[in-house]
């Protein structure tokens, strides 16, 4: 995936004029959306959907928010499974992911990382890996994205917004990070969820946290859309950082490039550490000497968005027939 372009996040001369020239670009991008939907006529699971996705392009949480949301149905007995579309995988689906068979080339890092919790099906066509899913005997989907797909229809959808958002031009992309407009996206959404501080006019307010860590010295790398959010982590949970390297999004790393971030590591006295998603892409040698910082989703009021959400999958079943006798 591209790294952001320098002028989403800077409100220069310099940064307005690159946007006003893909303006035109960004409204023939948006009709395109548009068009799909209205075009669109979207298919109807036999079991309930919830999607969870953000209106910006990049990471927003929403893989570790979706492992909250199979967790709450968990602890109400319905049992989920995740619908990704396998972003970076080569796999086009419908098919059910196996950790032991598959590898992020297959089905990319976020499924991989999905398929540890609960059952996982990747595919690019939606509906279809609805249907596999409750095939597989799935009680419910939760789908790790797709807000912008139109295809499967959803029972409830939930949008988070990310604390960065604030700082960025609020274009659409390409003069901007936005995939739709915010206004647009709240219309669709069920529960809008804001991500770190400021609950503002949210629903819920939701943040990660990292689980029992043990602060050493680290040279800390990272290929998520905001990897500076993975750093300032670290630092609060007391690691010391030696070094911080960044890469795009779902980034592939070379050979060379692990080597090197090694002899920083030797170089630094320090121990690798990543990202779980980043984690699962590194060669089964090299997961052994890399730590990894597991964090869990926080939400501000954890019985209420379980009661959201049991209220959505009762309202998706089918009604049970009276029995006539």
């Amino acid at each position: 995936m591209m790294r952001e372009p320098w002028f989403w996040r800077s409100r220069s001369l310099a940064a307005r004029a690159a946007a006003a020239l893909l303006a035109p670009a960004a409204a023939a991008y948006q009709a395109g959306q548009s068009l799909r939907r209205a075009a669109t006529i979207p298919a109807k699971a036999s079991i309930p959907v919830i999607c969870i996705g953000n209106a910006t392009l990049g990471g927003a949480g929403k893989t570790p928010f979706a492992m909250l949301v199979a967790e709450m149905l968990r602890e109400q007995d319905v049992a989920a499974s995740f619908l990704t579309r396998g972003y970076g995988g080569g796999l086009a689906g419908p098919v059910a992911v196996d950790p032991d068979r598959h590898d992020a080339d297959d089905v990319g890092d976020e499924a991989l990382l999905l398929a540890r919790r609960a059952p996982t099906i990747v595919s690019r066509n939606r509906p279809q890996g609805a249907r596999l899913a409750a095939a597989n005997g799935a009680q419910a989907i939760v789908m790790d994205d797709g807000f912008q797909n139109p295809t499967l229809l959803k029972d409830l959808s939930i949008l988070l917004i990310g604390p960065d958002e604030a700082q960025s031009n609020g274009a659409l992309f390409p003069a901007g990070p936005y995939r739709e407009t915010l206004g647009g996206a709240r219309a669709r959404a069920g529960i809008v969820v804001a991500m770190g501080e400021n609950k503002g006019d949210a629903d819920f307010r939701a943040w990660l946290e990292p689980v029992a860590p043990a602060p050493e010295r680290i040279v800390a790398f990272a290929g998520i859309g905001h990897p500076e959010k993975f750093f300032a982590t670290l630092e609060q949970a007391g690691y010391e950082i030696a070094r911080r390297v960044a890469f795009p999004d779902h980034h592939r790393f070379s050979e060379a490039e692990l080597r090197l971030l090694e002899r920083n590591a030797a170089r630094d006295k320090a121990r690798l550490i990543c990202t779980e998603k980043d984690h699962v892409k590194l060669p089964a040698d090299l997961r052994a000497r890399v730590l990894a910082l597991p964090v869990v989703m926080r939400v501000n009021d954890p019985d209420g968005l379980k009661r959201r959400l049991a209220a959505s999958i009762t309202g998706a079943m089918p009604a049970t027939p009276r029995d006539p006798s």
